[in-house]
Order: structure tokens, then sequence, then C-alpha cells
């Protein structure tokens, strides 16, 4: 370690680190051939709609689907157009709808309660635990006759507690459908996440692992929650004759198709999700190896560590006085770093935020799931509703992590973390 010249950088020290520090995204920075080449395979091709019978067995929407199917070891994938596109569709796939509610962590980004709404069920909302997961103590506390399904959100990488998780849905006879949106690449126990519960739901927006620009990924071992969403995501998927969309009854459904020019983008990245995220655990590890022993500081508890995808090391501080004070003094030393109060954890993900969820406004101001005929329930929304979550986030600090960080990138977020510890705690 380079030493500490007297005294905090804010009040005059010198800095830790002066260097920018990571990337923004994690899978764009990974761009290179490979992506070209698939890409320009499509244009050259001239086939970019994805059902267009002349070469469908040549689809690269289909590929993307076979490689998703083989790493979480379900027998169904279906590419869609975006990470709520594939919630939606899984939701409606389950049969999930009016009257009913499905219960969400109060930590995700609002698109995991607005797929709810757009299925027409209830968002039920629910405390998080030290995880940053969803407390599988309050899942099963949420639990009313009306609920049908749960989806716990795989948070900044971090996998859920899935036994739990899972149990409880059992005995209640309740659906699970995951949200990996932000840990594509994780495991739990050894199985990829999205291949446990009923359903998996993957995102390929920018901010990803993986990215298509905009995109997403249903997969599932049910062979009717597979069938309707396929007809769900394509109003006309029954006029196509795709694999088993005709085995259940048609209904209306939405535009949710991938092209084969977001199929291919995806389809390179994918291939290097494993190589990405070992890079990312090693960084992560290598910070948390110097920082475990400071005083003051609980880190973040990891269900499974070994399933984490580590893009993003999270500690608490005592109270939520002292995790500002700390934000600002990481900063000045040259970490940029997140808090509940500098939006480093972005307020859309965080439901005090979901301003049309606690209003219970909905796209209708005379029909919404809370006052259709079918819902007979009565859940109530406040602000206030989740202290166990708002406390957690008050006391966190979140740091971005990136696959290309060096050794001295991680000493030096080392470093500055045990500075500013030595000072303040």
């Amino acid at each position: 370690m380079k030493g500490w010249i007297n005294m905090l950088a804010k009040h005059g020290g010198t800095p830790v680190r002066t260097k920018n520090w990571v990337p923004a995204f994690i899978s764009s920075e990974e761009f290179d051939d490979k992506e070209r080449e698939y890409l320009l395979n499509v244009l050259q091709k001239r086939r970019v709609f994805r059902f267009y019978k002349k070469g469908l067995d040549d689809s690269e929407a289909a590929k993307l689907e076979q490689l998703y199917r083989e790493r979480t070891k379900t027998k169904h994938a279906l590419a869609v157009n975006s990470g709520t596109s594939s919630l939606v569709s899984a939701l409606v796939g389950a049969g999930i709808g009016p009257g009913d509610e499905v219960i969400v962590p109060g930590y995700t980004y609002i698109a995991t309660a607005a797929a709810v709404l757009i299925a027409r069920a209830v968002p039920v909302i629910v405390e998080i635990d030290d995880t940053l997961t969803m407390d599988p103590k309050a899942f099963e506390a949420a639990i009313t006759p009306y609920t049908k399904a749960v989806i716990p959100v795989h948070m900044r990488g971090t996998p859920c507690q899935m036994d739990e998780i899972m149990s409880t849905a059992r005995k209640h006879n309740l659906l699970v459908i995951e949200d990996v949106a932000q840990a594509n690449g994780g495991f739990y126990k050894g199985i990829a996440l999205g291949g446990i519960g009923d359903a998996g739901c993957f995102s390929f927006q920018q901010y990803k692992v993986v990215t298509s620009g905009e995109g997403g990924m249903v997969v599932t071992n049910n062979p009717s929650i597979h069938a309707r969403a396929s007809v769900y995501h394509d109003c006309a998927m029954t006029f196509w004759g795709v694999e088993n969309s005709t085995s259940v009854e048609s209904f209306p459904g939405e535009n949710y198709r991938m092209s084969e020019i977001q199929a291919a983008l995806g389809l390179a990245q994918s291939s290097r999700i494993d190589s990405v995220v070992g890079r990312l655990r090693e960084v992560k590890q290598t910070i948390l190896k110097g920082i475990q022993s400071v005083q003051g500081i609980q880190l973040q508890r990891i269900p499974d560590p070994e399933g984490d995808v580590s893009y993003s090391l999270v500690f608490y501080l005592p109270d939520t006085r002292t995790a500002a004070e700390f934000s600002s003094h990481l900063t000045a030393e040259g970490i940029p770093n997140g808090t509940f109060q500098n939006n480093g954890f972005a307020d859309r993900h965080i439901y005090v935020n979901w301003d049309y969820v606690l209003a219970k406004r909905g796209a209708s101001a005379t029909d919404t799931p809370w006052t259709c005929a079918s819902y007979k329930g009565n859940v109530q929304y406040s602000k206030d509703m989740c202290p166990n979550t708002l406390d957690l986030l008050g006391r966190a600090i979140s740091i971005s992590l990136h696959q290309s960080m060096t050794e001295e990138d991680c000493m030096d977020a080392v470093e500055a973390i045990r500075k500013v510890a030595s000072f303040i705690l």
C-alpha cells in the first residue's frame, strides 16, 4: 500500500487514488470481433425477422434460446425484446392475472412490480434482509389466500436464499418466477440462476452482464408456461407454427419478439459469460480479503459466495449518518460509491419511489388490478411499510466493480476503505 499522508483527502490530505474508476458498463466493454462477425452474418443473410420461414432453422434467436436452455438446464427458452417483457410473458404464461397477488421485494427495479401490474395482478411488497434480496420470513408472512406467485430478485448479482424461498413456495403451492435481470451468470448451490424456480427471466439491457441493447429471455421446465408465454409474446404466434405454441388455446398477446440482430449480439455476448464473471469474482475476492478485518463495517451477506456474480461490493455502516460521511470521504479518496442518499442505489430500485404502485394508479383510471371485480384482497402500501429495507439501504455503501480491474485498482479500493475507516470509525 502507498501509505497515507497525514489526513483524509477532504481535510487536505493526499487522496489514495487520482485515476478514473471503472467503466460504467460490464457488457459493452467486451465488444470485439465476435460481435462484429455475428452481426455481419445476420446482415449478410438479409434476414432480420426471426420467424421468416426461409432459413428458420438458422435463426440466431433459436441459437440463443438453445444456449440458455443448456446453461440453466431447462427444457424450454423464449427470447423476447426486454427484461420486462420476459417477466410479463412468464407471469401470463403461468396463468397469473386478475384477482391474483404476487409477492415482490422492496428493493428491485420498478419493472418487477410493473410486470405484475401489466399481467393485471397485484404486487405485494415485502422486506429484504442483509443479503439485499427478499427476506424469506417476510415472504412467508405476506402470503394470503390470493397469493399466486413470488418473484425473488437476484439483486446486484447476489443469489437469493432459494432453499428457503422454494420450500415456502412449495408448502403453499405458489409459483416461483426468478428475476435474474441483474445476475446473469450467477449460481445457487451449483444450479444456474433462472433454472431453480418455475420460470427464470433475464434481461440483456446495456447495464447488464450480457447485452443486446435491449432483450430478454424466459426459461422454464413447464411446457404450458412456455407455450402460453410464446403466445403472449406474439399476438400472431400461432400463425408461425413454431414449436409447441399451438398446444394451448390462442389468446390476445403483445409483440415482444426479439429480432435476429438483437439475438446475434446477445449470442456473442453470452458465449463469454463465464469468463467475465470469473474475472469479476477474482476482483471482488481480492478486495474482500483486504477489508474483512476492518472494524466497524459489516459485509453484505451472500447466500452462496461461489455463485455471486460479483460486480458490486456492498458493506454496511452502523447508521445512516456514518454511512453518508464514510461515502463522502471515500469519494474524496478517489473511489466512487453509492448510498441511499446520493442515488448510488438508484431511486427507481427502491419501493418508496414506485409512485404509481404506492398510489395504486393504473393505466386506466376506472379499472386497475386493485379495483377490478376479480380482486378480493386489500393490499396496502406506504413509504414506511418496509423499515428494515430502508434501514439496510440507508446504512449500505456500494462500490461498482469491473472485470478489467487490476491488482492496483483493487488495492486502491482496499486502502481507501481502510484509510477512511481508521479516521471515522
